[in-house]
C-alpha cells in the first residue's frame, strides 16, 4: 500500500531540505571565515545525496562577496555545497584582496543554486531568459551565468550572452554569435536566506 503525500507535506519536505541546504552553506561559511574546525553533518535525506552540481552565492546588502560553483559533483550535494560555500568566502579570485570578513558574517544573504545538466542549443537565442543560465566554450575560454543574474541586472538575452562572453570566458561580447562557439543551458534549483 502506498502512502498518499498532500500537497502540505510536499511543501514542508522541499522547505526542510531547503533550509537544511542553507544551513550547510552557512555553517561551513562562518567556520572558515571564524578559522574554526568544518562542521560534520549527519545527512541521510536522499536528495542531499544525490550528485548535482552547485554554486553558492554570497552578498552583503546585496552586493555580490563570493560565488563559486561546479557543474558536475563526484560527491553528495551537501557536501559539494559544503565546499563551494567555503570557495565563494575564501578563494573567490574576484575578492583575492578582500575576502569575505568575521564583521561580514551578519550582514551577508547566502544562496544556494542547485545546478541541472548542460543541454547544449544551436540556436543561441533559443532559451527562457529568467529560466536558463548560460554556459559558453569556445576552445578553452568558458563561461557561465546563473538564471537569476539576467533578472538581477535587467538584461535582454543579448546582453546575456554578451556579457558572458567579455566579462566570463573572456572572448569578444559577440563571440556567441560565431559558429565555433558553444552555448548550452541549463536551469537552477534557487533556495536563498533573503526571500
Amino acid at each position: 500500500m502506498n502512502a498518499v503525500v498532500t500537497d502540505e507535506e510536499e511543501i514542508q519536505r522541499e522547505t526542510s531540505i531547503h533550509e537544511k541546504l542553507l544551513g550547510i552553506a552557512r555553517r561551513s561559511v562562518e567556520a572558515a571565515v571564524r578559522g574554526s574546525p568544518m562542521p560534520d553533518f549527519a545527512v541521510t535525506d536522499p536528495e542531499l545525496c544525490h550528485r548535482h552540481g552547485a554554486f553558492v552565492t554570497i552578498k552583503r546588502h546585496g552586493a555580490l562577496r563570493g560565488c563559486i560553483g561546479r557543474f558536475v559533483s563526484d560527491i553528495p550535494l551537501y557536501q559539494l555545497v559544503k565546499e563551494v560555500a567555503v570557495s565563494a568566502a575564501t578563494e573567490d579570485p574576484r575578492f583575492r584582496y578582500e575576502h569575505l570578513s568575521e564583521a561580514e558574517l551578519g550582514e551577508i544573504d547566502i544562496e544556494v543554486s542547485v545546478i541541472s545538466s548542460l543541454k547544449k542549443i544551436s540556436n543561441p537565442l533559443n532559451f527562457q531568459l529568467g529560466r536558463h543560465g548560460i554556459y559558453i566554450k569556445r576552445g578553452d575560454n568558458i563561461g557561465c551565468l546563473l538564471p537569476q543574474v539576467a533578472h538581477e541586472k535587467g538584461w535582454s538575452k543579448e546582453e546575456f550572452l554578451s556579457y558572458c562572453c567579455l566579462g566570463k570566458a573572456g572572448l569578444g561580447p559577440n563571440a556567441w554569435k560565431e559558429a565555433d562557439t558553444e552555448v548550452y543551458v541549463f536551469t537552477a534549483g534557487i533556495v536563498s536566506e533573503h526571500n
